[in-house]
């Protein structure tokens, strides 16, 4: 795995808010609100938004604004800070615009440059356009008496171009001629990418582009960098911002554009460990979440059925009907169940492996029981696992998320062992 560049190894949440608001007696209102938040509703990435966010007549305002609040509360803000600036690969004006809003908001005498921790480039284009606003940064520290590099670099991939231009960063960071070494976050910007590749849906709905997603998260994996899928802007479909989080994880993509407080709240938890274990059954052409009751895993659905005859079973999922045998029928419901497992299952699965590899023992086989009740007929249900060092490594992505969580988060720890226990998160820290 390429080595990060930076403190954080996981971001979760990227949350944007207006610099300045047309109309209010405090233009600067809703980044006061912001910076406030605490505890699971405040992000690990908060972006004071110049750009999109904010109208082009309040954004020399909004500069002012972001240097006022961060000098004010960003010393407290409990994650990272990276304003998002005007820039664009085919407008020397705009990007010259996103140098001068860098000034203001950098500028030590102003008080808020010791809490910024970068700054996020909107609509870049081809790997000379990222050069341009690295030189841009670079500058920026120079006039400003700042080391270089201190200054991180996220972009918004919002085009073609930049989605090629991820192909050239293992060959680019890290050259003598530049200070890519500087980039933090690669963001998927999915409207004005459609518009860039002038696609079209019937019902006038963003494409899902998992192609971009996999390339952001390809090209991030590959150069030491974090991805960021862009905004889900069905604010109120919250089952369909966990699915979408789910299958970007699936991707390796942890880290999601969160709109509201709320949405912060859910891409906070989801990359989480589950505080309990749950049983998944496969029903016909669906998946469902059986119920723990008194001991057993019950499913009460139409689409699938179990009736015990005598010495064997009637086994109907969809129309499809078999006749088994209790083992048959063991190994039939043991392809058609799948075990999530807690916190607590992954880290004593861990402990169990670490503990057989101190004796000198290369890879041990983990059990997993539980009782499956189908139309009122319970089957004890068993398999076995097998660990070695790749399903060790594999399983410790979620503990170095939880890991990374609990070390950059303090202020998140108290939520963390009311969900998961003292002890669990004690050994989870510790665990790896």
């Amino acid at each position: 795995m390429t080595e990060r560049r930076h403190d954080r190894e996981f971001v979760r949440t990227f949350f944007t808010s207006p610099t300045a608001v047309e109309g209010e007696d405090d233009s600067a209102k809703m980044l006061r609100r912001a910076a406030d938040l605490r505890g699971l509703e405040a992000p690990d990435v908060w972006v004071p938004d110049n750009e999109d966010a904010t109208a082009p007549s309040m954004r020399e305002e909004g500069a002012e604004n972001v240097a006022e609040v961060v000098a004010d509360s960003g010393a407290d803000f409990p994650g990272e800070i990276h304003p998002r600036v005007v820039w664009h690969r085919d407008d020397p004006a705009a990007r010259y615009r996103g140098f001068q809003q860098m000034l203001t908001v950098a500028d030590p005498d102003r008080g808020a440059v010791d809490h910024i921790d970068g700054f996020v480039i909107p609509e870049v284009g081809d790997i000379d356009d990222w050069k341009k606003a690295d030189e841009a940064l670079t500058l920026v520290e120079t006039e400003h008496g700042l080391d270089r590099g201190s200054l991180a670099m996220s972009v918004i991939v919002e085009s073609g171009e930049a989605e090629l231009a991820m192909r050239h960063l293992r060959e680019e960071v890290g050259k003598p001629t530049n200070s890519l070494e500087r980039l933090f976050l690669l963001v998927d910007g999915e409207v004005d990418y459609t518009k860039d590749m002038r696609a079209t849906t019937p019902t006038g709905e963003l494409p899902p582009w998992p192609e971009l997603r996999h390339n952001t998260s390809r090209g991030a994996s590959a150069a030491g960098l974090i991805a960021v899928d862009g905004p889900y802007d069905d604010i109120r479909d919250v089952e369909g911002y966990r699915e979408r989080m789910e299958a970007n994880r699936a991707k390796g993509m942890t880290g999601i554009w969160s709109l509201t407080p709320g949405q912060v709240v859910e891409a906070n938890t989801a990359p989480l460990p589950p505080e309990t274990g749950r049983w998944l059954l496969s029903a016909g052409d669906r998946r469902v979440e059986l119920d723990d009751r008194d001991g057993a895993w019950a499913y009460d659905g139409d689409r699938l059925s179990l009736d015990e005859t005598g010495d064997d079973y009637r086994l109907r999922v969809g129309g499809d009907e078999r006749r088994l045998d209790a083992e048959q029928l063991r190994e039939e419901l043991l392809g058609l169940v799948e075990y999530v497992p807690s916190m607590s299952d992954v880290v004593d699965s861990m402990e169990e492996f670490e503990a057989a590899r101190e004796s000198g023992t290369g890879a041990i086989a983990i059990e997993r029981a539980a009782t499956l009740r189908l139309d009122g007929v319970d089957v004890e249900i068993s398999s076995d696992r097998m660990w070695d060092e790749a399903t060790y490594q594999a399983a410790m992505t979620p503990i170095r998320l939880f890991q990374d969580v609990y070390d950059h988060r303090p202020d998140q720890r108290e939520e963390l062992e009311e969900r998961y226990g003292e002890d669990v998160v004690e050994r989870a820290t510790t665990v790896g």
